[in-house]
């Protein structure tokens, strides 16, 4: 696969919309490229939260890709993160995204296989 140009400045909001388009496509890794972007070049006080969110899409991706151990670990992790940067700038549902993080690493942990990463993929921004 393609990967996303990298070092793209975006707002949150451009961040956001594509790393959620990429999710729903089913592709996560590409999603954390888009993160990772926002880590690197965003404000100083939101890198937690951007590098959080990068560990859940490369979590996704690990768990995927059948990587049950590295995909539980990095979901966790990225949970920790999320969850502590509650509640989160830009509508980000890190509550929500905390708990379907260990839910997921949960699914993994017990030898589901690997999940389909489309059918798995979160909601970054709460419905409210």
């Amino acid at each position: 696969m393609d990967r996303q140009p990298e070092g793209v400045v975006r707002t949150p909001a451009e961040t956001l919309a594509e790393a959620q388009a990429l999710l729903d496509r089913g592709r996560p890794f590409h999603a954390h490229e888009v993160f990772e972007d926002a880590w690197k070049s965003g404000p100083e006080r939101e890198r937690a939260l951007w590098r959080g969110l990068a560990q859940l899409a490369v979590g996704l991706t690990h768990a995927a890709r059948g990587n049950a151990t590295g995909g539980a670990r990095l979901l966790r992790r990225g949970a920790g993160v999320v969850a502590a940067e509650a509640p989160a700038p830009y509508g980000i549902d890190a509550p929500g995204l905390a708990a379907w993080a260990e839910e997921l690493a949960a699914r993994v942990e017990r030898g589901a296989g690997p999940v389909d990463a489309t059918d798995c993929a979160p909601r970054l921004r709460g419905t409210g």
